[in-house]
């Protein structure tokens, strides 16, 4: 029998749990790897290789060689612009797959839908949820299968970025000495690239051995990205300070490797069941028919984003949530049907999904002390969700302690260790599983402002906010394209999904303005404007990023939006209406908002 939920009682333990985490000092609570910290940020994967300097001009150069980078370099290969180049600040491409090679590291979105290009590459995943390795070796598959290495420049940072109108052309610089142009310039640096450090007091005073999750020091673990045993750690105090959805990976595997391990957490992740498994190939034969991703990708989008889908093909935790508020909604009587109802019968299918999630909690951890610190008090979508069948597990182990800091986080770190409620716990090594850097302007994590016509810097243009069509076009900034989910689809579950549609659009446009013998492409100051209006219109981010849930990434860390962020939307009728509308505007052959001269 399903126990009542005691709906006001929840709704002030989520308040109350809110509150006791704010901050006054929101984003700037984190420290960036630069002065006295950027050791944490070098690069222990690929030694550096000295180079001479570029100077030549290409067609396209793309700014970045994750995914954004490898998808519209291959859309543009395949409209047969050959020379495309990447410009990659880590030692190959990957992006946030060559920096995060943690052990225990895998999408917690489906290998169908998550790994773009598969069809393409004739990749079949080898699980529903592949680990980091083979999404990174996935990633130079793709480079090589289109030729994307061959003008590519690595372990290198772009530095200033010029639109020479006389030449129609952009001036990029690096931090190589490179000085080069190109027709079209794209960016698709990613929301999660910059790594950053928990503004802990003492946190140079460490005397052990640390290092970021997302440059894990394997000559001192041990062990590899492939998920061996960690034997450096054998005889190790480990601490580990973050328990998002990094720290939920690779904890099981800590457990596993340390004599001791300590997991600091400030707020718990919600961790529902993962339930992995290796995929089938008679089975993946059968499904993997001519163009078997491209259906999988609008299924998965149709189903999570609450749009009707005849099937559910992924069947993960993400469909599962929206499935039942869809259903939730559609059994109401015709008299509740207003938007006052469907709020409140959505709301009510979270609370019961949160309610499970909690409940699973006290089924696997033995210790009924430690399984209330490990439950999370907010609705699923107010943080990234989490999946995974081994977290939770791992604080039933004797070496695995949790220490909880009741939403204040850690108070000090010291030569020997961490402090938390004056009680020092001492370690041998200190992991860093404390994120990226989100909430800042995008020219600040960029670490380089484009320069437009007229001299006018992006950061001038975007002081009130960013300003785009569909995402990707910024008036002023001719040939200039911007690959990333916001002021697009901003579909936040599968965000491939977003770029592979970008990358897309962006081949089709690139290649009509070679084939009219247009020079520039720029978007007019009245469509984008017109596209900001129709953004407004929309119900901004919903339950995704609420004020009302706990601080974290996806709300500004409980701070009101900074002038900079306060479009950063998504179309209002929906991702999947998005998709449909993009798809149209760009077969259509006349990029209705743009001007070819």
């Amino acid at each position: 029998m399903t126990t009542a939920i005691d709906k006001d009682a929840l709704k002030r333990r989520y308040a109350e749990e809110r509150d006791k985490r704010l901050r006054a000092d929101g984003n700037a609570q984190y420290l960036r790897l630069e002065g006295q910290l950027s050791h944490y940020a070098e690069d222990p994967y690929t030694p550096f290789v000295e180079r001479e300097p570029v100077h030549d001009h290409v067609t396209v150069a793309f700014i970045g060689a994750g995914f954004a980078g490898l998808v519209t370099g291959a859309r543009l290969r395949e409209a047969g612009i050959d020379d495309v180049r990447l410009v990659e600040k880590g030692g190959d491409v990957g992006g946030t797959w060559y920096w995060n090679r943690y052990p225990g590291a895998q999408c917690d979105t489906a290998s169908m839908v998550y790994m773009p290009l598969l069809e393409e590459t004739g990749h079949m995943p080898s699980e529903k949820y592949a680990h980091a390795p083979e999404i990174l070796e996935h990633c130079q598959r793709i480079a090589r299968h289109y030729d994307l290495y061959d003008h590519a420049l690595f372990h290198t940072e772009v530095t200033a970025l010029e639109w020479h109108d006389d030449r129609c052309a952009w001036l990029v610089r690096t931090n190589q000495g490179d000085e080069f142009t190109a027709t079209f310039l794209a960016m698709g640096t990613g929301p999660l690239h910059v790594p950053k450090l928990p503004g802990i007091p003492g946190i140079e005073d460490f005397r052990g051995h640390s290092f970021h999750t997302s440059r894990w020091d394997y000559d001192y673990t041990g062990g590899s990205p492939d998920g061996d045993l960690m034997d450096g750690l054998a005889d190790k105090r480990v601490g580990i300070i973050g328990t998002g959805a990094t720290s939920v990976q690779c904890v099981p595997h800590l457990a596993r490797s340390a004599a001791e391990l300590v997991v600091f957490q400030r707020t718990p992740s919600s961790v529902d069941v993962r339930a992995n498994h290796p995929i089938d190939p008679d089975w993946f034969a059968e499904i993997a028919t001519p163009g078997w991703q491209k259906r999988w990708l609008e299924n998965f989008t149709a189903n999570q984003t609450g749009a009707m889908a005849d099937e559910d093909l992924v069947q993960d935790g993400w469909t599962d949530l929206a499935r039942r508020m869809r259903s939730r909604v559609l059994s109401l009587p015709p008299e509740e049907m207003t938007a006052e109802g469907m709020m409140a019968a959505l709301e009510d299918a979270d609370f019961e999904k949160m309610e499970e999630i909690r409940a699973r909690v006290d089924a696997v951890v033995e210790d009924p002390a430690t399984a209330q610190k490990l439950k999370a008090w907010y609705r699923q979508l107010c943080k990234r969700p989490c999946f995974h069948d081994e977290y939770l597990q791992a604080f039933n182990r004797p070496n695995v302690r949790l220490v909880d800091t009741d939403g204040r986080g850690v108070d000090r770190i010291t030569e020997r260790g961490v402090v938390v409620g004056e009680v020092e716990h001492e370690l041998d090594c200190l992991i860093y599983a404390s994120g990226f850097e989100v909430g800042s302007a995008y020219t600040e994590r960029a670490g380089y402002d484009p320069v437009g016509r007229d001299g006018v810097r992006l950061s001038e243009y975007w002081a009130n906010g960013m300003r785009t069509l569909h995402g990707i076009h910024v008036h002023g900034f001719p040939n200039l394209f911007i690959v990333q989910p916001t002021q697009g689809a901003n579909l936040i579950s599968n965000v491939p999904h977003n770029l592979t549609e970008s990358g897309t659009t962006i081949a089709a446009i690139v290649r009509h303005a070679l084939d009219t013998g247009a020079s520039r492409v720029e978007v007019t100051e009245e469509a984008e404007q017109a596209w900001i209006e129709l953004l407004r219109t929309g119900p901004g981010r919903g339950v995704i990023g609420s004020p009302d849930c706990t601080p974290g990434y996806y709300n500004n860390e409980g701070q009101e939006p900074p002038p900079h962020a306060r479009d950063n939307v998504g179309y209002p009728h929906g991702a999947m209406a998005y998709f449909a509308y993009l798809d149209d505007w760009r077969t259509s052959g006349r990029f209705k908002g743009l001007t070819f001269d």
